[in-house]
């Protein structure tokens, strides 16, 4: 079992984000995980072919590590555009959403993008996984209108970058159905593209009138020692998870 004086983790801190609200994105390394071979240490799905021990001893060292309030809510998370109240007793979706204290949302992921939300007050917060499937499926629009204010903050967690996001033609034709103005988010590459799903949720989220968005600089695929991405290591990747929660 995890040791319950191993050194805590503090929730990172964006500046924008109100002070009660907490977010929280895990690596692949930490003190004390119990992942072997290609998982790092401290993957926390369940689905990947980890070791079901090792993965349950890191979702201990998970509560234990950054003092959460409660146990995440894990969603079985299929690319959907489907968002779930935490108090749901549902748990097939890709995004959640919460104004209870100390309720804790989670999404997982290994190059997709998270999106963690909030509004200005500090009364509501969610957290999205937006790969592309999810985000031509509207994923993105489905976490912004369980808020009940239009007045919002967003900041994206660690995803893939362009210069490692290489897709096809058949994906770039699904965004700009989508929205033309999803173009932007695509530099053609021969026959395929380079997708920058950071530009392509900015451009969906301005199109929903949310203005205040940070993050988007960090790369799953080349910083290799940071985090899991699954285009990089195929089924061996693990997962990050990504966590909001109001105190």
């Amino acid at each position: 079992m995890p040791n319950s004086t191993s050194t805590k983790q503090q929730p990172f801190v964006i500046g924008s984000f109100p002070s009660n609200v907490q977010l929280i994105s895990t690596t692949r390394f930490t003190e004390g995980g119990a992942s072997e071979l290609g998982y790092g240490n401290f993957n926390l799905a369940t689905h990947v072919g980890d070791d079901v021990k090792a993965v349950a001893h890191n979702r201990t060292l998970l509560i234990e590590r950054f003092d959460l309030p409660s146990e995440p809510k894990y969603l079985q998370q299929i690319h959907s555009n489907i968002c779930l109240q935490a108090s749901s007793a549902e748990c097939l979706g890709d995004a959640v959403v919460t104004k209870n204290k100390g309720v804790v949302c989670a999404v997982m992921t290994a190059d997709c993008l998270p999106i963690f939300a909030c509004d200005t007050l500090g009364t509501q917060v969610g957290v999205a996984h937006a790969g592309w499937k999810g985000m031509v499926n509207g994923v993105i629009e489905s976490l912004i209108d369980q808020f009940e204010s239009s007045d919002l903050l967003v900041h994206f967690g660690p995803a893939i970058s362009q210069v490692a996001f290489e897709v096809g033609e058949e994906v770039y034709q699904q965004f700009i159905d989508k929205d033309a103005k999803l173009a932007q988010a695509f530099i053609a590459k021969g026959n395929k593209y380079q997708l920058d799903i950071y530009q392509a949720a900015r451009i969906v989220l301005s199109g929903l009138g949310v203005k205040s968005i940070s993050g988007g600089d960090e790369c799953t695929y080349t910083q290799q020692d940071k985090y899991f991405s699954y285009r990089r290591d195929d089924t061996k990747s693990g997962r990050m998870i990504s966590l909001i929660y109001l105190k």
